[in-house]
């Protein structure tokens, strides 16, 4: 009897031992084997996020979003749509080229419009804006008692100099699209919207000489809005940046004047 169960034993035991090893030896080729995969390599790779990669380092997905609207812009001021159907003459028909803008814009608030990236948003800022306007040289305007403009002439010399000048606050509300280049390490951008303006003084100017040096300033509101609104639309890579602005409100108030719109366009001298 012990014999028997002492073989009884040793049979079980091996078959333990036999059925535990052919286990070990599938279970091992299951895990350790590599399949090779017959698909584009390029397909597989775009299909890899990134962002998860990524997540306990730099992320760039996750970087602030900056728009481009701080800083000092120059530029020049001209007129469209013009109407002077009520006048013998076109006497606000400024000279392009001393007729401009500086806009000092100092404030300026980002906000990104994408949850993971940081190539689209809005800005909204706040400036000032310098608005001059070069008349002919003996020409002027004046407000009449019923708030109407219309032209002046004044002669002191032969090189007198005419001007208008306006200065207002600007907010504009801008949408901006970026497009990185090189690695990230510079942006072109484009950015469009509207802007409203406020007029904080205004005043027409003579400059000319009578043994010294004189002038003549008349500050008025000259029936131009105190409140105005436009479009503004800037573009820029690095160093050179480029804007233009087409004031939707026309210059002065209705039937107060011609019916003139002024439009400017320049460039970034300085960016905060």
């Amino acid at each position: 009897m012990p014999l028997k169960t002492n073989r009884y034993l040793i049979s079980l035991l091996t078959t333990i031992i036999l059925f535990v090893s052919t286990f070990h030896v599938i279970y091992a080729q299951q895990t350790d084997t590599i399949i090779p995969i017959d698909d584009n390599q390029e397909k597989i790779l775009r299909k890899i996020d990134i962002r998860r990669i990524a997540s306990n380092g730099f992320n760039f997905w996750q970087d602030k979003f900056s728009g481009h609207w701080a800083g000092v812009d120059f530029g020049v001021n001209t007129f469209l749509n013009k109407d002077y159907s009520a006048y013998d003459s076109e006497f606000m028909n400024n000279d392009i080229y001393p007729s401009n803008s500086t806009y000092v814009n100092v404030i300026q608030q980002n906000i990104s419009l994408q949850h993971n990236r940081n190539t689209i948003g809005l800005v909204i800022g706040l400036g000032v804006h310098f608005q001059s306007y070069r008349l002919n040289q003996n020409t002027t305007i004046e407000r009449l008692p019923n708030d109407v403009i219309v032209a002046k002439e004044l002669y002191f010399d032969d090189n007198q100099k005419s001007k208008l000048s306006i200065v207002s606050l600007t907010l504009p509300i801008l949408a901006e699209f970026q497009i990185p280049i090189n690695h990230y390490e510079n942006r072109f951008y484009i950015s469009g919207g509207l802007y409203l303006g406020y007029r904080l003084g205004s005043h027409t100017k003579i400059k000319y000489r009578i043994e010294r040096k004189e002038k003549l300033k008349i500050p008025d509101h000259y029936s131009l809005h105190d409140f105005k609104y436009g479009l503004m639309f800037r573009t820029g890579y690095r160093w050179i940046n480029v804007f233009a602005t087409y004031e939707i409100t026309p210059m002065f108030k209705e039937n107060k004047g011609p019916e003139i719109t002024p439009f400017t366009f320049g460039f970034t001298l300085i960016r905060f």
